[in-house]
């Protein structure tokens, strides 16, 4: 049972495991999007997020805050500079896990973690729902002028 257990180990020392994460979010700024297992993204997912709402107060403490989880200085100047901007009224969920299938060589299940507001495909899609019609609309406009548009011709017919 995983009663009470909140940090998933992927099999590493912590010192490790904190690397690995490190390294993975350094390099999910700047690529904005990477191939990995479905653990360690939901794993990134957990680490990665504080982070990118931490960026969105563009302070000297909240800076420090994030280059000491992520220890290197382009993805931070990346993450405060452009990520920042871009999420600024987003209140959450930065990332989307999108699973791919299983690895050949381990069957291990395989995913694309992304930057949501990155992915250009997705803001596509989401544009094109929000032009939907609803049914009640569409014909409560008709009912109510076609009426009014038959009668004057059926009076203009049966004057001449």
């Amino acid at each position: 049972m995983k009663h009470n257990k909140k940090v998933n180990h992927l099999g590493r020392k912590t010192a490790h495991r904190t690397s690995m994460l490190a390294n993975m979010a350094t390099s999910l700024i700047m690529h904005k999007r990477i191939a990995t297992t479905t653990a360690k993204a939901k794993a990134l997912k957990v680490f990665v997020e504080p982070l990118i709402t931490k960026s969105k107060d563009d302070t000297t403490t909240s800076r420090r805050v994030v280059f000491s989880k992520l220890r290197n200085k382009e993805a931070v100047t990346e993450l405060f500079r452009e990520i920042s901007q871009k999420v600024a009224n987003r209140p959450g969920g930065y990332t989307r896990i999108l699973r791919t299938g299983f690895r050949q060589g381990d069957a291990a299940e395989m995913c694309i973690i992304e930057l949501v507001d990155y992915n250009e495909n997705m803001l596509k899609e989401t544009a094109a729902k929000k032009t939907t019609r609803t049914r009640r609309s569409k014909k409560a406009a008709p009912k109510a002028e076609a009426p009014v548009a038959e009668a004057p011709a059926a009076e203009e017919k049966a004057a001449e």
